[in-house]
């Protein structure tokens, strides 16, 4: 499936706004957004990898008092994003590899981090512990178990992966992070499989 993987980018830039459009603002996750926020200091910082268009996600914590720094390979989102949030920052860059000169209090990768091949996935934990302030907090979404899965957008191949739950706790313990919460499937999240952690400070 490495080709359909290839296709994630492109797909999101032609058919992005499509999505957003689709996309439900109903904030289901929000059960999960306010236990990452109990993590966060107040007024801190939130990296936002893979933001898409600021809502409702990235909204949720600009309406509380964060600054937001949203990363997304998507022009028209991206677009979106800061029509509705011109005081935030949004920048045109792939989360694989990302190197900013700072650190933030929190990193969210919601419903993106999935869409990365397992290797990329194995490396992101790099690109988390760098951003990471001490004490951070970090919380992605993965699928239930180890395998690849294809869903679609606009008619496109739309390409998922998920290591195994014990890789996700050995990578997080190896880059400095302790789970705080993890769900598999969680009934009150739309059946999201979330991951909750927390960087060790010293």
């Amino acid at each position: 499936m490495t080709d359909t993987a290839d296709q994630i980018i492109g797909i999101y830039r032609r058919h992005g706004l499509a999505w957003e459009a689709g996309r439900s603002r109903s904030l289901f996750e929000k059960v999960w957004l306010d236990r990452f926020r109990a993590l966060l200091p107040c007024g801190g910082t939130v990296l936002d990898l893979g933001c898409g268009s600021a809502d409702p996600v990235a909204g949720y914590f600009i309406e509380r008092g964060f600054a937001v720094t949203g990363i997304d390979t998507s022009p028209p989102l991206l677009g979106l994003a800061r029509e509705r949030f011109p005081e935030h920052r949004w920048l045109l860059s792939d989360m694989r590899g990302l190197s900013l000169p700072r650190r933030f209090d929190g990193i969210l990768a919601w419903n993106s981090f999935f869409h990365l091949r397992w290797d990329d996935q194995r490396r992101m934990f790099e690109v988390f512990q760098r951003h990471g302030a001490p004490a951070a907090a970090l919380m992605f979404t993965s699928g239930p178990a180890h395998g690849e899965a294809i869903g679609a957008l606009q008619g496109e191949r739309l390409f998922h992966a998920s290591l195994d739950g014990d890789e996700y706790r050995a990578l997080l313990d190896a880059h400095g992070f302790d789970v705080v919460a993890y769900v598999r499937e969680d009934p009150d999240c739309n059946g999201h499989t979330v991951w909750l952690a927390r960087a060790r400070s010293g």
